[in-house]
C-alpha cells in the first residue's frame, strides 16, 4: 500500500525538528494532534527516541494515518489513536508535550476553541506546547500569499481560515499557557511554543 504523503510536512519537518531539539529535550510523553500523513510523526520519533510520539486524528483519518505509522515500526511510536478536539471528553492525560502542525487554519474556529480548553486536564505541569501554521496579525495577513491561501481554504470550507495570533494567544492564556516563543518559519509560517504554568 502505498505511503500518505505531503509535500509540505517534507519541506518544513527540518524547520520544525530544530526548535523542537530546543524544547523537546527531556524524555516524555507527546502528544500530536491532528497526525494527517505521519510524516511529522515518524520523522521526530526516530529522532527523539526520548520521546514516546503518541499521534492522533480524527476517526475519518486514521487508518491512513497508521499506514506509515505500522511501515516505520518505531517502539517509541505506537498506533495513532482517535481524537476530535470538538469532543469534551477526551480520552488521553498525562503528558509533557503537545505538538500540531498545520490543524487550527484546517478546522473550524469553534474547534479552535474545543482544541485548547481541555489543555489544562491533558497536559502535566510545565509541559511545553507547539503549534504549527500561518497567522494573521492585527487583522493582517503577513504576506499575499498567506491571504490567497485563506481564500482557498474558505473555498473548500468557509470555516477554516488562517486564525488571528491575538485569538489565538487568549484562548492559550485561557488554558493556562504562557508563550515563550514565536519562531518565523519558512513559507510564510510560524511556530509557537507555550509552557504550562
Amino acid at each position: 500500500m502505498e505511503l500518505p504523503f505531503s509535500q509540505a510536512c517534507e519541506n518544513n519537518k527540518d524547520f520544525i525538528l530544530a526548535v523542537l531539539l530546543r524544547h523537546f529535550a527531556k524524555p516524555g510523553r507527546v502528544l500530536e494532534i491532528a497526525g494527517g500523513t505521519g510524516q511529522h510523526a515518524v520523522h521526530f520519533a526516530s529522532l527523539l527516541p526520548w520521546l514516546h510520539w503518541q499521534s492522533t486524528d480524527i476517526p475519518a483519518n486514521l487508518a491512513c494515518l497508521n499506514v506509515r505509522i505500522g511501515a516505520a515500526a518505531l517502539p517509541n511510536l505506537p498506533q495513532a489513536l482517535s481524537l476530535d478536539v470538538t469532543q469534551p471528553d477526551w480520552t488521553v492525560a498525562g503528558f509533557d508535550y503537545l505538538f500540531s502542525a498545520n490543524s487550527l487554519h484546517i478546522m473550524p474556529q469553534s474547534a479552535v476553541v474545543d482544541f485548547f480548553r481541555p489543555l489544562p486536564r491533558v497536559l502535566n505541569g510545565g509541559a511545553l506546547v507547539c503549534v504549527y501554521g500561518p497567522f494573521k496579525y492585527g487583522g493582517e495577513f503577513t504576506t499575499p500569499s498567506n491571504a490567497q491561501f485563506d481564500l482557498w481554504l474558505k473555498g473548500n470550507d468557509a470555516r477554516s481560515g488562517v486564525r488571528d495570533i491575538e485569538t489565538v494567544l487568549a484562548l492559550a492564556e485561557n488554558a493556562d499557557l504562557v508563550l515563550l516563543e514565536d519562531n518565523p518559519m519558512p513559507a510564510n509560517n510560524q511556530l509557537l511554543v507555550w509552557q504550562k504554568r
